[in-house]
């Protein structure tokens, strides 16, 4: 359920708020890239210590390579160095989120957060810059904070215009009427695409009604109303007041230079006065709960849930790490309370459980999905028994292992990564102290059973209860949520862990890919081991297999994906529960084609991911908890203009027979197919197509390679399937143009999607110039032309773009477009859309605009090329094709090369405007009603 990942929260470092996304244009490049050369292992830069400081200067605490500082107008400065990989990451939090509203400003903290991306009069076009030099960029809005960042290849010029740019738009920003006609109409669009989700209208009013009083009872995307009617005047002042240095930190992590980059934030940012207001205080107080609520929400749909929340503490609390293991006991999959009692016995398809918590008192929610039709009030029973249980059965030793193993693992992991380190830091900045992530860590390590039960009973009462569905008492109890300690209290013990990660200066290039790499066979696996020392001495393994040919898996399709589906379900030694287990004792994080471990533990890894592949046990019940679950899931979507929208075109498109492993089925279709296979068809399926022989194994990462070869030859060398290999290949095919909308009712966004088939091949001369030509059309972010006309200028859509591929082995190519809008103002998007690329072809792109796409693309590949699974999956993708990485480093040469008149001249050749097809989906009482957008 794609909602249930929208309201993902950490606790004190490991949990947080939910955010509303603002700017998500993550820029994701097309390409592979590169490791370098044997180097000594590089360590974080020496940070500048007190005697070093700049004038006005402070030096503040340091955790683990974290040192801060703190400039005389009041600014902190996080400074991380590592020189690990080539990027860096900007990250500025303001302690301003949707807390901070007054009536009728609902949702003004995350409309803020958009216009700061409309430029400075010294920085005018902030998002171009950001699509020149590649860099992937965000904007955060939750309840406590905002946040903005930047990800970049690591250079002098990058982070220096970074730094400039976050100091100019601190103080400098317009917040100008004519910004906020358009933006205020993206981000309603942004509003109404949350209000097709179940999960996110029930969890809303779940907020609304939990709360009487505090601000953490409105949602952060706010009002409708509000939103529409906000006055430039308050946004302003709402700006002039938060966005100031005394009330932001500054993070910098990654590879710079240390001394340097804090001189220059002192001239940048130190040149910022220091301000005279006084921050606002806020007095509101939410009273004690004095009996359960309960609410339902009645909308189009088609899955049930019910879920129940109970207030609990600030995440500044002694409470807050066991309440955290509490709702990991009782909400985990497969592994939790909740999960077995539900989804085992097939009363539920999904459980959940998260957190909206932060500086003031929260909300801890369970849950579960129940497929439409089957009865609630069961799971409903059985959910409130189970939470407010857990007080009277505290967790057992193996379920705080388990728990606490997983927390620490998280959390080790973000401790290797820099940027997400940067990301993270947010979350507990806005608790008032950024230590208190490494805090939270250590207490963990000592949390008991028994403070896990007794916080619970606190907390999960009945008086204390609100349920929510999407579908007197003579002693009434109080539960009372005590008030947030001061920070000092909290932190007063607190001594920070020594720290000793190290890892190398590499050099992504694909040269030195190609220099660092060993090719080599082991029976019929391919082999491409790159080793490199990485910070945490992670490594991380990728395989691809090969399966049948378009003859023997006619007829097929869902076998075989059930097939796969199951490997993690259950092996001849592991149950699910045991085998998920298996995987975090080791470190895996991933499945057995693609993880991520550690070198101490990757022989016994790779070891167990043989194992699961080849050695499932395809248990009867697991069997059915997986189809059920695809089934619910596949009603889910039939009423998601999204999903009907997408389906509808792959149909429109279809030139092969039904039971071709490429036919793209309807919804009815798909859920024949699965009601169709019997148990005993996987194990068969398994024995006659399951094999590496043809299979191509990357490893990437800090490990030995003279354990692996033999390894590899030992588990996967000569294992085979008696069906036969082959590549299932596409062919291209002219499709008459077609334009559809499609009624989704009761659902207030839009999707549409459009395409046309191309003849083209990876290897065509034009292939490179088309890259371009789309990067500037629709895949380049918010600089795309086409999200400059449908955002940018018309306010129309919140997000959109577009996709151009060509085939490895055959000619079929497919170029695509596709953007969300509200149902009445999708044939205004659809006329935008066709204009844009009438536009495209006839006038052509214009030579500054091919030079920024260059940059950024080059860019772009270059960083995906520091991520190891990236290299790993580039690898094992280039020696199935018979290509190495020698392939890339040509594309590179090829895309410098392209002219202004090949590039127009490729686009006018492949694009003809006049055979796209269009499929809308949207509700169609509102469809008919007046356009909304900017004229």
């Amino acid at each position: 359920m794609s909602w249930i990942n929208d309201v993902i929260y950490v606790r004190r470092g490991v949990a947080v708020q939910a955010v509303a996304g603002s700017l998500a244009f993550l820029m994701a490049g097309a390409a592979w890239s590169a490791p370098q050369k044997d180097a000594p292992p590089a360590r974080s830069a020496p940070v500048p210590r007190a005697a070093l400081l700049p004038k006005g200067v402070t030096l503040g605490p340091s955790v683990e390579g974290i040192t801060e500082y703190r400039l005389a107008n009041g600014l902190k400065v996080l400074l991380f160095p590592d020189t690990s990989r080539p990027t860096v990451t900007v990250n500025v939090t303001y302690l301003v989120g949707s807390r901070h509203e007054n009536y009728g400003e609902t949702g003004m903290a995350h409309l803020l957060e958009h216009l700061l991306f409309k430029g400075t009069k010294k920085n005018p076009d902030i998002t171009s810059q950001f699509s020149r030099r590649g860099m992937e960029f965000n904007g955060t809005t939750s309840l406590d904070r905002t946040n903005y960042y930047e990800v970049f290849q690591a250079s002098q010029d990058n982070l220096d215009w970074a730094l400039q740019m976050e100091a100019d738009r601190m103080v400098n920003s317009p917040v100008a009427q004519k910004d906020l006609a358009s933006e205020m109409t993206v981000v309603r669009n942004e509003y109404e695409s949350g209000e097709n989700s179940p999960g996110n209208v029930l969890f809303k009013r779940m907020q609304s009604v939990a709360y009487d009083w505090h601000s953490y009872g409105r949602s952060t995307i706010g009002n409708r109303s509000d939103i529409e009617n906000v006055r430039i005047g308050n946004l302003q002042a709402f700006y002039r007041t938060w966005y100031q240095p005394d009330n932001a930190t500054l993070l910098v992590a990654g590879k710079f230079d240390a001394n340097a980059t804090l001189a220059r934030i002192n001239r940048l940012f130190g040149a910022i006065p220091k301000p005279k207001r006084a921050l606002p205080q806020f007095w509101t107080v939410e009273p004690t709960q004095d009996g359960e609520r309960s609410f339902a929400v009645r909308r189009q749909g088609d899955v049930q849930i019910v879920a129940v929340g109970y207030k609990i503490p600030s995440d500044l609390h002694d409470d807050a790490e066991g309440l955290g293991f509490a709702s990991e006991v009782l909400g985990d999959a497969p592994n939790g309370r909740l999960h077995k009692l539900l989804v085992e016995s097939g009363k539920a398809s999904q459980v959940f459980s998260f957190g909206q918590t932060g500086y003031a008192p929260g909300l801890q929610f369970f849950g579960a999905v129940v497929k439409k039709g089957e009865p609630v009030e069961p799971v409903r029973d059985a959910l409130v028994d189970a939470v407010e249980g857990l007080a009277r059965q505290p967790p057992t030793l193996d379920e705080m292992e388990r728990v606490r193993r997983s927390y620490l693992n998280t959390i080790e992991r973000s401790l290797n990564d820099p940027q997400a380190v940067g990301v993270a830091l947010s979350e507990v900045i806005a608790l008032g102290d950024w230590r208190l992530y490494f805090l939270s860590r250590e207490r963990l390590k000592t949390v008991k059973a028994e403070e896990v039960a007794a916080s619970s009973s606190r907390y999960f009462m009945r008086s204390n209860r609100v349920i929510g569905t999407f579908v007197p008492d003579d002693a009434p109890q109080r539960a009372l949520v005590p008030a947030a300690p001061t920070v000092e209290s909290v932190m007063k013990d607190f001594k920070p862990a020594a720290s000793s990660l190290v890892s190398e200066d590499f050099d992504p290039s694909q040269a030195n890919i190609m220099k660092r790499t060993t090719l080599t066979t082991a029976g019929g696996v391919k082999l491409a081991l790159l080793p490199k020392k990485n910070r945490g001495e992670t490594v991380t393994v990728s395989l691809r297999q090969h399966f049948g040919d378009e003859k023997n898996l006619f007829g097929k399709s869902a076998v075989a994906g059930l097939t796969s589906a199951m490997l993690m379900r259950g092996t001849t030694r592991y149950s699910r529960a045991e085998l998920a287990d298996a995987f975090d004792k080791l470190k895996m994080a991933g499945g057995p084609n693609h993880f991520q471990t550690t070198r101490e533990n990757l022989v016994e890894a790779i070891k167990l991911a043989a194992h699961v592949l080849k050695e499932p046990a395809f248990p009867a019940l697991e069997f059915e908890q997986l189809r059920k679950q695809m089934l619910v899931g596949l009603e889910a979507g039939r009423a998601e203009p999204q999903s009907v929208a997408s389906r509808a075109l792959g149909v429109h498109f279809e030139q092969y027979p039904r039971g071709d492993i490429r036919h793209a089925n309807t919804l009815e279709e798909d859920i024949e197919d699965i009601k169709a296979v019997r148990l005993e068809d996987l194990p068969t399926h398994h024995r006659e197509f399951h094999n590496s022989s043809p299979a191509e194994l990357a490893i990437v990462g800090d490990f030995d390679p003279k354990e692996v070869v033999s390894l590899v030859d030992a588990l996967f060398g000569k294992w085979t399937a008696p069906a036969n290999v082959a590549p299932i290949l596409g062919k291209h095919a002219e499709v008459a143009p077609a334009t559809k909308m499609l009624d989704t009712p009761d659902k207030e966004n839009g999707f549409y999607v459009a395409r046309m088939n191309l003849d083209l091949n990876l290897e065509d001369p034009d292939y490179p110039a088309l890259m371009l030509a789309n990067y500037i059309f629709g895949e380049g972010g918010l600089k795309s032309r086409l999200m400059d006309r449908i955002r940018q200028k018309d306010g129309l859509s919140y997000g959109g773009g577009s996709d151009l591929s060509g085939g490895d082995f055959d000619r079929a190519g497919v170029f695509m477009i596709s953007a969300i809008a509200a149902p009445q103002n999708l044939r205004k998007l659809d006329g935008a859309v066709r204009a844009e690329l009438a536009r495209a072809v006839k006038d052509g792109f214009t030579a500054a605009e091919l030079a920024d796409a260059k940059s950024g693309l080059m860019q772009q590949r270059l960083q995906n090329r520091t991520n190891d699974g990236v290299v790993a999956s580039g690898w094992t993708g280039y020696l199935y094709r018979g290509r190495t990485f020698e392939w890339s480093a040509a594309l590179d040469r090829k895309l410098a090369a392209v002219t202004l008149p090949q590039l127009n001249a490729a686009f006018r050749k492949a694009i003809d405007p006049a055979k796209l097809t269009v499929v809308m989906a949207g509700d169609q009482s509102k469809a008919g009603a007046k356009a909304t957008g900017t004229p």
